[in-house]
């Protein structure tokens, strides 16, 4: 038993903004409205309907985890962010044609109120887009990142916000690596008054949040808040982030089915995936440049999961492959679409098919919230700001301190997850080990 954390109670409202308005945003927001009018379930989101076993089996103690830790109440939040396109949440939403007309029309009202700000946006880090509703005429990247405070700023105080939270919701950027620029928060702000090219635009909104100690998440695979200089920046203004990429579709399947294979000692010798996806997402990935950011974090799963070096026999020739097609007619119908090639007793070959027909907005907008509500109780809770590890249930590509590889397999990081709200509230945390009822 640990002794129970402080944790400031969830008091007014609680601001979420999103940079990107587009499928996986306005399907979050909508799906928040409907829900607090009892016309949905928030199916998908572990914060509404999960539960969390305290003690031993034998006592029945399965609550809620909303009624278990203090969460923000969704009769509390409020709903913002900045787009490209001027479009309110009602016309984006009918545009990405996620939802059903009749349920957004039974929404309209609302969501024609959450108007986008104007964005922070370059044309040459996501080529597909030609954003309209963007901020010109800053002198440097700096000046762009304080003009973000100032949204924040002005969004809190109009809207009566409490607190605030930022979950990145934008389009994946093209591939950048971590260097010089990024290494300390010095060079980074030295680098954001110099335009330095390593600086994307999710990075200069990352900056915002953490200056102003506003927890922040990552929900594409771009660099974002995954680099030495942010987190120093988290960790000096006590602001939680994690990061990074959603997982939905294809990578949440790997993480279901590689850690049961592994379990059970069968050898992989090929894992071929492919993606048909015709949102603006998968418009955006058809460059090159920008699929490059995207397959980076995709591959990384199996390696971490499987770990070859330890299973040279099972793993160490498996061939791995990642294809996202962009198919307009699909839109956020995405198809992900995967021949795993596993071999068993005496090295005899098998294999698995998977068609997983999702839908990504679907998918992802309840990570939106869950994100944004546990990244708020850190907040709360006091816990040191800087990577929330325990908070890579949620990520394709989970940011982990520096030397320090990161957990892929989703069974893992939901137990990381449950025990880290368990030590929050002093419950004895779970091994599983269950010796103790047969003594």
């Amino acid at each position: 038993m640990s002794d129970k954390i402080t944790i400031q109670e969830p008091k007014g409202k609680l601001g979420i903004l999103t940079p990107g308005m587009g499928a996986v945003s306005t399907t979050f927001m909508a799906g928040v409205l409907s829900i607090r009018k009892g016309l949905s379930d928030p199916i998908g989101s572990l914060t509404q309907m999960g539960t969390i076993r305290l003690g031993k089996r034998t006592e029945n103690r399965n609550p809620l985890i909303k009624d278990f830790i203090p969460l923000a109440p969704l009769e509390n939040v409020v709903l913002g962010g900045w787009d490209v396109f001027e479009d309110n949440a009602y016309e984006a939403a009918m545009h990405a044609k996620v939802l059903d007309k009749d349920l957004l029309n039974e929404l309209k009202s609302e969501l024609e109120q959450i108007k986008p700000m104007k964005a922070v946006f370059d044309k040459n880090y996501v080529k597909r887009l030609e954003g309209t509703h963007i901020k010109t005429g800053y002198a440097n990247k700096m000046e762009l990142a304080e003009a973000l405070m100032d949204d924040m700023k002005k969004f809190k105080e109009e809207n009566g916000c409490d607190r605030l939270v930022m979950v990145w919701c934008g389009s994946t950027e093209i591939y950048i690596e971590e260097g010089e620029v990024h290494s300390t928060l010095e060079k980074l702000e030295e680098g954001m008054k110099n335009n330095h090219p390593d600086i994307a635009p999710s990075m200069i909104y990352a900056y915002a949040a953490a200056k102003m100690g506003i927890p922040y998440a990552n929900g594409a695979p771009n660099l974002s808040c995954d680099v030495d200089a942010i987190v120093e920046l988290a960790k000096q203004t006590g602001a939680p982030i994690a990061g990074k990429d959603f997982k939905t579709g294809q990578t949440l399947m790997k993480t279901i089915l590689a850690p049961g294979l592994k379990a059970r000692s069968l050898g992989i010798d090929g894992w071929f995936s492919t993606n048909i996806l015709g949102n603006r997402d998968g418009e955006v990935l058809d460059d090159p440049d920008n699929f490059k950011t995207k397959e980076v974090s995709k591959l990384g799963v199996l390696e971490q999961v499987l770990e070859p070096e330890l299973h040279p026999k099972l793993y160490g020739n498996l061939y791995h492959k990642v294809r996202i097609n962009y198919y307009p007619p699909r839109g956020d119908d995405k198809e992900g679409w995967d021949n795993i090639d596993i071999k068993g007793w005496l090295g005899y070959k098998m294999q698995i098919k998977v068609d997983f027909l999702c839908k990504d907005s679907i998918l992802a907008a309840p990570l939106v919230l869950d994100l944004a509500l546990f990244l708020d109780l850190a907040s709360r809770a006091g816990m040191k700001g800087g990577i929330q590890e325990w908070l890579s249930f949620y990520l394709k590509s989970p940011q982990a301190a520096k030397g320090l590889k990161p957990q892929h397999d989703i069974f893992v990081q939901l137990m990381k997850l449950k025990n880290t709200l368990r030590y929050l509230a002093g419950e004895d945390l779970i091994t599983n080990l269950g010796l103790d009822y047969y003594d």
